[in-house]
């Protein structure tokens, strides 16, 4: 498929998608006329990536984990890079889930005012 199409599969801007090839992070076959293809699994690819990126990791370490994710095995020090990157997200949750149980005690202890016309 071609750029264009695969940026709408995917739900991403076709600048994102260049990005992710020069960040090395996606990969396309040139056709003659120098227009990008991609497989189909590329659509998958890109979510993940961007799964990615929203959960705080940066380009370089996304770079050195998608070799686990094409063959699906590790080196021991990308396992620890694996697990390190759980567990800063496992911290992320915890503080997003007590910042959330904060506001549900806010919302729950606080009233509603009608403000008089001024």
């Amino acid at each position: 498929m071609r750029i264009g199409e695969l940026a709408a599969k995917a739900g991403v801007s076709v600048r994102a998608l260049r990005y992710y090839e020069e960040q090395g992070l996606l990969h396309s076959k040139r056709s003659a006329s120098g227009q990008r293809h991609y497989p189909d699994s590329a659509v998958g690819r890109v979510r993940l990536i961007r799964q990615m990126f929203a959960a705080g990791l940066p380009s370089r370490t996304i770079v050195q984990l998608m070799p686990c994710v094409d063959t699906g095995a590790a080196t021991p020090e990308m396992m620890e890079l694996l697990l390190a990157e759980r567990e800063r997200i496992e911290r992320q949750i915890g503080a997003l889930a007590e910042a959330r149980d904060r506001l549900d005690a806010v919302i729950t202890n606080t009233k509603i005012h009608a403000c008089a016309p001024g």
